[in-house]
Parts: structure tokens; sequence; C-alpha cells
């Protein structure tokens, strides 16, 4: 209930972070799922089919055997992965770091690669290095650094 309250009745746009979760709102009738974790390996037929339900099931990527891992598992029936490029801007969990020289190769050979088959729908970061914030000027602080981070890298 919360989630159409916050989708404004849509059911549209959502973010999970497991599985699960995605498999509940898609019984619950929403269609543009996004999973935000890169997918793992053991994780891809159960991402697969979430893919294959529904309208719009998106999906974290952070390195080339990620991006290798889907090309080598296509969806069936002309869908495509849709894939956002997920970048570390401080927080250490999962992502690549936007200044890392291997983050823009990664981000073309997403775009430029087999966009029948994987495509790239944008930039994902998660301020989850706020979570130890005592303040709010420290939480606008990260999230100023973020956004700068995520705007030099897209320009770039």
């Amino acid at each position: 209930e919360g989630a159409e309250l916050a989708t404004g009745g849509t059911r549209r746009g959502i973010v999970v972070s497991t599985l699960a979760e995605a498999r509940f709102f898609a019984a619950g009738g929403f269609d543009d799922i996004l999973y935000a974790f890169p997918v793992p390996r053991w994780r891809l037929a159960e991402c697969s089919a979430l893919a294959q339900r529904l309208q719009q099931f998106q999906v974290l990527l952070d390195s080339p055997q990620g991006l290798e891992l889907l090309l080598q598992n296509p969806l069936p029936g002309g869908k495509r992965w849709l894939v956002w490029l997920k970048l570390d801007c401080g927080n250490g969990r999962a992502g690549i770091r936007p200044t890392d020289p291997e983050a823009l190769a990664l981000a073309r050979a997403i775009a430029q690669g087999s966009p029948e088959l994987v495509t790239l729908v944008g930039v994902y970061a998660h301020c989850g290095n706020t979570y130890g914030c005592r303040d709010i000027p420290a939480i606008q602080a990260i999230a100023r650094d973020t956004t700068a981070a995520v705007l030099e890298f897209v320009t770039a």
C-alpha cells in the first residue's frame, strides 16, 4: 500500500534491494522494478524470469564480468537486459569508482556493445555512506559530493 502511494498509483519506478522484494512487488502488479544490486551469477535465472515477466525489470552492473554474464545469457522473445551502471561514490559496498578509468570503458561497452541484448539505462549511485552521519550537514556534504562525482562521470 505504501509503495502504491509513493508511486502515485502508477506502480512503476520502484527500487528493491532483494529479489524477494522484487517478486513481492511484481505479484502486486508493479511492472517497473530496479534490482539495486549488481547481478550475481547465482541469481541470474531469477533475474531472467522477472525480466521476462515484467514490462521493465532493471539490474545493476559494475564490472565487465557482469556485462559478459548478461551478454552470454540473452533474454528470449526480443527482450533486452535493462542495466544501470553502478557507481561507488564513497559507500564502498558495490560499484565501480567513477574515477576508475575502467568505469568509462565499461559504460561505453554497455552502451555500444550489443544494445539489442543489453541496454544502458543510466548510472546509479547509492549514498549508503550517509548511514553513519550524525547530522544533516554531514549528509548534505555526502549528497553534494556524490552528485558532483556522478555529473562529472556522465559529462566525461
